[in-house]
């Protein structure tokens, strides 16, 4: 349909695991199509995940006062209609994205917009009826937005984003990059998709007894990094990578991970789009939501035992779940999981 060069417009504001999934898409079709012009339509603090990427601009709006509400979208469509954009894809599909993208439709601008699947999801998560069978990845429903637009796009094909090079105060901080770097983010937005931390330590602890080793943990915020401080003073080769760099500088160290833990949670995806290998836990939710990280073999998915926890999973974002239910963590052995990352890396 569109088969020349055009000036697109991606929508994609929140959460960052979400806008880290469209980061590798965006990535391998500026690779195949050269002469497209990308304007990414974003907050502010996910801009770093495309500064890369040739040919792509990021546009953050002011949603809290200029774009609030709708007098303030029709602003916006006003200002975006002036860098001349010929089309539309909205990886987003929420209220403020619907309402943008009608306006720009008045003005002769088409679009495609992603297609989230809910009643599938629904299905999925279902207590009755459960309908439990895998659903499209994120990563395809994004590849076809642009497919619509007449872009031809082989996720097979797909090109992951550079390795970033380390600054001087992070390359000293952690030691250099000659031991294996293993990165692991203990926390998620709620406790269903959350491995237990003190089980957690007990992997950090087996890890940091292989001296070519070195364990980095991923946190945020004060109460977060409060924990992780703990957990690292407690043991040699750990360290607590929370709030000591830049958030540039944080995703640059992730780029030269040799491998990532996480749980079903947006450091994956970061790892991840950086064609970094990834081992995911998870709880009350389960891979065949689609949101497993790009490019991850079902091996590093480690699932609850789900004769146990038939409901599983329970929801899409891990926020509902039956009391009884965070107690699927402990049919995921701490052994499972050190087995899992030495016989990934090589080590004994």
């Amino acid at each position: 349909m569109y088969k020349t060069p055009k000036h697109l417009l991606v929508i994609r504001l929140s959460a960052m695991g979400d806008v880290a999934m469209s980061a590798p898409i965006i990535n391998t079709l500026v690779a195949k199509y050269p002469e497209v012009k990308i304007t990414i339509l974003t907050r502010a603090f996910f801009a770093p995940f495309f500064s890369n990427i040739p040919n792509v601009t990021v546009f953050v709006p002011d949603l809290k006062k200029k774009h609030k509400g709708f007098l303030g979208i029709w602003k916006l469509s006003k200002e975006l209609l002036k860098l001349n954009i010929d089309a539309v894809a909205d990886l987003h599909d929420v209220l403020r994205s619907n309402i943008l993208i009608q306006l720009l439709r008045l003005k002769g601008v088409p679009f495609r917009q992603i297609d989230k699947g809910r009643n599938d999801k629904k299905a999925l998560v279902g207590a009755k009826n459960k309908v439990f069978k895998p659903l499209k990845t994120t990563h395809e429903r994004y590849a076809d937005v642009f497919r619509g637009l007449g872009y031809d796009l082989n996720l097979k094909k797909r090109k992951s984003l550079s390795v970033q090079p380390l600054s001087d105060v992070v390359s000293e901080y952690i030691g250099g990059t000659e031991k294996k770097l293993v990165g692991i983010a203990p926390f998620a937005a709620h406790k269903g998709k959350m491995y237990p931390l003190a089980k957690m330590k007990k992997v950090i602890s087996e890890l940091s007894k292989d001296s070519g080793t070195t364990v980095l943990l991923f946190g945020g915020g004060k109460a977060e990094k409060l924990q992780l401080d703990k957990i690292s003073n407690q043991y040699g080769n750990v360290l607590n990578i929370t709030g000591a760099f830049s958030f540039q500088e944080e995703l640059a160290l992730i780029s030269n991970l040799n491998l990532m833990l996480s749980m079903d949670s947006g450091n994956g995806h970061l790892a991840a789009m950086y064609g970094v290998e990834v081992i995911t836990i998870w709880g009350v939710t389960h891979p065949y939501a689609g949101f497993v990280p790009v490019n991850q073999s079902s091996e590093n998915q480690l699932i609850p035992d789900l004769e146990k926890f038939p409901l599983i999973p329970t929801s899409i974002y891990g926020n509902k779940y039956p009391d009884d239910y965070l107690k699927c963590f402990d049919t995921i052995a701490t052994h499972t999981i050190v087995d899992k990352i030495k016989k990934r890396l090589k080590i004994n």
